[in-house]
């Protein structure tokens, strides 16, 4: 069995949504052509995406093909929107997870669904994450790695340390709700307008900055059955996890402002027997690379790496879960919980 944590999705359309709020920067599709459309900003071109984005059959399609049995389904994080109104955020939230909801209803053994919610009011996010857990019957929710500047109530960006953000943590604590964290919005996306590097620089360096603000923040302190996957391997942090911990131990003035607790301590431990209990939070499996692979399983342990395949985008696994299964130093067991079992466990399946 595979089960895939980290797949998109969207409805085929949705209204014009710049009108609807009276004023601009939502995305909106083109149909073009037959099985295509156009992510739209305002004039700006987003992406092209075909029809395995909206279309369940398809995308069965392409499971029974790849021999993936479940997709878990998130929106595409530029839908977040966390930088409009906060009203607006949750209607197209609730808009967004209704969708989400009616697919996993007619497809139950096919998909499993994660919400969004409007981060730029915690509250309301807080209270669209209980609909999506309580009415919808959704896991939990995709967020995204912090929430923008500019937005309606703030001028200052907010990272997943914010304090405000704890009555989404209690909530999703409370609701044993899933929560995966995906890239977005990446830093220092002005520095990097040629050779897509905000998707091949700027996403790790996003993902690797929202691991080291929870950790720091003491988020895991405060809330400590909370459940966090973060896409991408875990991004940049994996592999600075070495100087993030000898940041932490020589400049503990500097790290160690709003939690004592040791980064390295988040990550798998091996006692003198060989026995390993697996890291504080998930990654998903999304590297490409088998060594990185390898590193990543030492670093976090099997049961805390989950299969992850970005589907149906470019940038993803083409044939999800094909980098596990060809290597052959992994055992049966390592492999079960990566292609499926370790999913299972995130989102209490």
């Amino acid at each position: 069995m595979k089960i895939d944590l980290h797949t998109h999705i969207l409805p085929h359309d949705w209204p014009d949504l710049d009108a609807r709020y009276g004023y601009s920067g939502f995305v909106r599709l083109e149909h073009h052509k037959p099985c295509c459309a156009r992510m739209m900003i305002g004039g700006r071109f987003f992406r092209e995406i075909g029809d395995n984005v909206w279309e369940p059959a398809r995308r069965i399609e392409d499971c029974d093909r790849t021999g993936v049995s479940i997709q878990v389904l998130s929106t595409v994080p530029v839908m977040f929107s966390y930088w409009a109104k906060p009203a607006d955020a949750l209607d197209l939230s609730r808009r967004l997870n209704d969708h989400i909801a009616e697919v996993v209803r007619a497809h139950p053994t096919r998909f499993a669904g994660l919400g969004t919610i409007p981060l730029q009011d915690p509250e309301l996010a807080a209270q669209e994450l209980e609909r999506c857990v309580r009415a919808l019957g959704l896991r939990g929710a995709e967020i995204g790695t912090h929430v923008d500047a500019n937005t309606h109530l703030s001028s200052t960006a907010r990272n997943l340390d914010d304090r405000a953000l704890d009555c989404v943590w209690s909530a999703a604590q409370q609701l044993d709700a899933a929560i995966f964290v995906h890239p977005w919005d990446m830093v220092g996306k002005e520095r990097m307008p040629k050779y897509w590097l905000p998707w091949l620089v700027g996403m790790p360096a996003e993902t690797s900055l929202a691991i080291c603000s929870i950790m720091f923040g003491g988020v895991f302190d405060r809330f400590p059955k909370l459940r966090v996957a973060f896409a991408h391997g875990g991004g940049a942090f994996p592999f600075t996890a070495g100087r993030i911990q000898h940041g932490f131990d020589v400049r503990p003035d500097l790290c160690a402002v709003d939690s004592k607790t040791n980064p390295r301590s988040y990550l798998a431990q091996t006692d003198d027997q060989g026995a390993i209990t697996p890291a504080r939070f998930y990654v998903d499996s999304l590297v490409h690379d088998p060594d990185a692979l390898r590193f990543l399983l030492k670093l976090f342990g099997a049961k805390r790496v989950a299969l992850g395949s970005d589907y149906p985008f470019t940038l993803g696994e083409a044939r999800p879960g094909t980098l596990v299964e060809e290597m052959g130093d992994l055992s049966p067991q390592e492999k079960a919980l990566v292609l499926s079992e370790t999913c299972r466990e995130f989102l209490g399946i």
